[in-house]
């Protein structure tokens, strides 16, 4: 046998493999992408054809993690640092505090305002938190714990609530916290919001003659135990209806599941 010609063949052969193997692969990608455009277009003239429209959205590359935390316990140590005021703790996890004079954190139009320097003044670790809403008719307001200065959506052990009087005077505030935060598992292919608006949008949820207004990204409870949670980045979707009521949605930024988020009370009155 002559195994210099053998070899030769072999390499031909496997060569003529790889070729057809890699022209495959070539077609399999462009056959994904012909899907994703198709699903994209889809997604559009779906929007289109029900008048919503959306501003300008974040453009790029998105990476976020997951991250752990710790549920802090309240001490007398924390407590003591606090002036002007009164706090209890109840149960470890929560701080109530009532203010010995009540502090204007509304203008004469109205608006919120000096919110920082209520939180630096008055509250333990304030400046990691930031308003997500103003309740008028309950007279409350309540903010989101930040991280890497995103917000974690509705979870109750990241919470502070602020409850103000009929002068716009907050008069006293509950407040729950993490700590001890810790990034893992990095992911760099996040779910665009685009592709977040596409996964409201093909299961219903986007109204009719309704405007996006915002996705901007965040956190949501993954995992909770009694002590310390874990969080997955996850899109906010702001929508505009047409009667001007703003709802917001929530999508998985890794997996593009819409999450559903319901407020729950820091503590029982």
């Amino acid at each position: 046998m002559d195994w210099g010609k053998t070899k030769t063949i072999f390499i031909i052969v496997f060569s003529i493999v790889n070729i057809f193997l890699y022209s495959l692969y070539v077609n399999q990608q462009d056959q994904v992408k012909n899907v994703e455009v198709l699903g994209s277009v889809s997604v559009a003239e779906t929007l289109k054809l029900d008048n919503i429209t959306y501003d300008a959205l974040p453009q790029g590359e998105f990476d976020s993690s997951y991250i752990s935390a710790n549920i802090v316990k309240f001490t007398e140590e924390i407590t003591s640092q606090l002036k002007g005021q009164t706090p209890t703790i109840q149960e470890d996890t929560t701080l109530r505090s009532s203010l010995e004079k009540p502090y204007a954190i509304f203008n004469a139009a109205g608006k919120l305002h000096q919110v920082e320097e209520f939180l630096e003044k008055y509250v333990y670790w304030g400046e990691q938190y930031t308003v997500w809403e103003v309740d008028e008719e309950n007279h409350t307001i309540l903010l989101f714990q930040q991280v890497f200065d995103e917000p974690i959506y509705y979870s109750p052990s990241a919470q502070l609530k602020l409850y103000y009087n009929r002068d716009g005077e907050v008069y006293r505030y509950e407040q729950r916290m993490l700590d001890a935060f810790v990034s893992f598992n990095r992911k760099k292919d996040l779910v665009t919001p685009f592709e977040a608006i596409s996964s409201l949008s093909t299961r219903g949820q986007l109204r009719p003659n309704s405007t996006i207004k915002q996705v901007k990204l965040g956190y949501s409870t993954l995992v909770q135990f009694t002590e310390n949670q874990v969080f997955a980045p996850t899109w906010q979707v702001e929508v505009e209806l047409e009667d001007g009521v703003i709802e917001n949605y929530f999508v998985n930024a890794i997996e593009g599941k819409v999450v559903d988020l319901k407020q729950e009370k820091l503590i029982e009155e």
